[in-house]
């Protein structure tokens, strides 16, 4: 017999049974490190749902303290003397307006009637297609003036004409400009029109309450020196009682989507930025109702027209410009309910929202990378946009990863069928306290709902909120983010509105860009 090489020994030909051996020993090792994957990534899920839904209950938390505190000043502290004192900074109302026809004299009208010591409304009709011009030009008996407009900040639209009322008692002016492509735009044609040291910048479909100028205004009262921005609640209007431009009666929408849109609103925007502002990270001034000093913004060269968060925007590069300079500066929150607007009615519409939030969060991000982690930058840099990243930006790519993983882990036998509990009660059970938390917290503090229908309405949205609502926006809100990464041509598109119902008058609005 000859004898056998070690070749022959290792080849296929005389030794099947080896190759076979190595290969069911690979797919197993392959098997059981994908369960072992699968099994940490749901674990990884489950503690990022754990976490985020802490923070934003943190936040709440923080935002209950800072409430309490407001209230104990509220008997002593009110806006008497802000509106009767002479040193109170004069405000210039830029309210950018595009195809409002039907609402802009009634909305013009209602900023006229806010109480403050001075200021005046500038109104820029982007180039409207419809009479928004005309309507005005009846309702305030407009002329043309000869007016040279300084050009402070860049605008792409050139302003063709500028407006007065005849005889010049009113406080408003009027401007027709070159369409730029957004409301962007339009608000630096505002700011460069605007004569006094602070801008507030006002959707021309907004609520606003009388006292709402005194009341992001008493910040800069307070801390002069300090103080660059200040912003306030934008509550929902549908379902309220509206009268002469006003809401007389807060109260929760009929419809489920307007329900859930009340708690998310209450939670994310009012108690969350209340909670930001106290920590000094607050990086969003909601676009439809801030209060900014304009030199500051005229320095940081206006509103990003090429962006479609423009509001958020600014307020990140104002951080970043004063961090630079090593000002000593504060952005903050003011914590009331004060402006009011129409939120979507309809599935596209929100949809069309949430995605345009979502790639202006992204570009944003993006644009002020440089940022994120850099101790330059204080909390902003350290805390705040690192949460933005993890736990605004990521968050769809988590929630929806974690509605594909858990299922097929239960399928491929990776995790006990209990871990789809676990999973349902941190990211759903947990996220529905701290909504309740919210609502508990905001009728403790302002008691907006006088009527105990409306806050069983509330607590209903809530927990719809969790079911089907979500899961939505999150694929929503994945789809903005692809498209802010890859930088997909920008398309400004209008919001459907229903309208408010008021005593013995319907208002209507043109629909809100971008």
């Amino acid at each position: 017999m000859s004898a056998v090489s070690a070749a022959d020994i290792l080849s296929p030909v005389h030794a099947p049974g080896a190759w076979s051996l190595a290969s069911d020993a690979s797919l197993g090792w392959l098997r059981d490190a994908g369960h072992t994957l699968i099994t940490v990534s749901d674990g990884a899920i489950l503690v990022y749902f754990a976490v985020i839904n802490t923070c934003y209950l943190l936040l709440i938390l923080v935002a209950f303290g800072e409430l309490v505190r407001r209230l104990r000043r509220a008997s002593f502290a009110g806006y008497e003397d802000a509106s009767a004192s002479p040193f109170t900074p004069p405000v210039s109302l830029i309210m950018p307006a595009y195809n409002e026809e039907t609402s802009i004299a009634e909305a013009v009208r209602a900023m006229l009637l806010l109480r403050y010591p001075v200021f005046e409304v500038v109104v820029v009709d982007d180039g409207s297609a419809d009479g928004t011009l005309d309507a005005l030009r009846d309702a305030f008996d407009l002329v043309e003036v000869e007016r040279v407009v300084p050009d402070d900040v860049p605008v792409r639209g050139a302003v063709q004409s500028v407006h007065l009322p005849r005889g010049g008692p009113v406080p408003l002016v009027v401007a027709r400009k070159k369409n730029g492509g957004g409301k962007a735009d339009a608000l630096n044609a505002g700011i460069n029109l605007a004569r006094y040291p602070l801008l507030c910048m006002v959707d021309a479909d907004s609520i606003l309450d009388s006292e709402s100028l005194l009341a992001v205004a008493k910040p800069f009262c307070d801390d002069p020196l300090r103080v660059v921005a200040s912003g306030g609640v934008v509550g929902i209007a549908n379902g309220c009682s509206v009268v002469a431009g006003r809401v007389v009666e807060p109260r929760v929408p009929r419809e489920l989507l307007g329900r859930i849109q009340v708690v998310e609103y209450l939670r994310a925007f009012m108690l969350g930025r209340t909670g930001w502002s106290k920590v000094g990270g607050l990086l969003v001034i909601a676009g439809a109702f801030g209060l900014f000093r304009r030199d500051i913004v005229v320095a940081v060269g206006g509103m990003d027209a090429g962006c479609i968060g423009e509001d958020a925007e600014l307020v990140v590069r104002m951080h970043r410009h004063l961090r630079d300079q090593g000002r000593d500066y504060r952005i903050v929150f003011v914590s009331e309910p004060i402006s009011w607007s129409e939120a979507p009615s309809t599935r596209k519409s929100l949809s069309g929202q949430r995605r345009r939030w979502h790639r202006g969060l992204t570009e944003i991000l993006l644009k002020h990378r440089r940022m994120i982690g850099n101790p330059r930058y204080g909390r902003i840099g350290l805390v705040s946009l690192p949460f933005y990243v993890v736990f605004e930006l990521l968050a769809p790519v988590i929630e929806l990863a974690g509605l594909v993983l858990v299922p097929v882990s239960v399928l491929l036998g990776a995790v006990d069928p209990d871990f789809v509990w676990r999973f349902l009660l941190v990211a759903y059970g947990y996220a529905l306290v701290v909504s309740l938390v919210s609502l508990a917290v905001e009728e403790f503090a302002f008691h907006r709902f006088a009527r105990s229908r409306d806050i069983w309405g509330a607590v209903v949205g809530a927990i719809a909120e969790n079911i089907g609502y979500r899961q939505l926006t999150a694929w929503w809100r994945l789809r903005g983010m692809l498209q802010g990464l890859r930088g997909a041509p920008q398309v400004w598109e209008s919001i459907p509105r229903t309208g408010f119902a008021e005593t013995g008058q319907t208002r209507t609005g043109g629909g809100d860009r971008a």
